[in-house]
């Protein structure tokens, strides 16, 4: 268990707090690796890097958008704050998750 990952992810859910609603089908993918380089965590960012978080949206954001099938995010894992992430990145978070419950289709906002 590593409370950094912690750190990642409660900076995650703090940041888009307002704008997050479980069980969306619009969302955004924040890369894990780059907040954890934010938070200074340099060695978390490399072995992260290209690993990324769904932020389920309350609303759709401006820019474009993609389609994608929902078994995309079958091993994903749902964060307290309402983020899902990986099923991997639970392990190295340790703390409690719950399953994350997909839309057939979901939305992919890119800002």
């Amino acid at each position: 268990m590593d409370t950094r990952m912690n750190d990642v992810l409660n900076r995650i859910g703090d940041k888009y707090r307002t704008r997050i609603m479980k069980g969306a089908r619009h969302y955004l993918e924040v890369s894990i690796g780059e907040q954890a380089g934010h938070l200074g965590y340099r060695d978390l960012g490399a072995r992260y890097r290209d690993t990324f978080a769904i932020v389920p949206l309350k609303s759709p954001q401006d820019g474009m958008k993609v389609r994608i099938d929902g078994r995309t995010f079958v091993n994903y894992r749902e964060h307290e704050n309402g983020i899902a992430v990986p099923g991997f990145v639970t392990g190295a978070a340790g703390s409690e998750f719950s399953t994350f419950v997909p839309n057939d289709s979901m939305i992919c906002n890119f800002t």
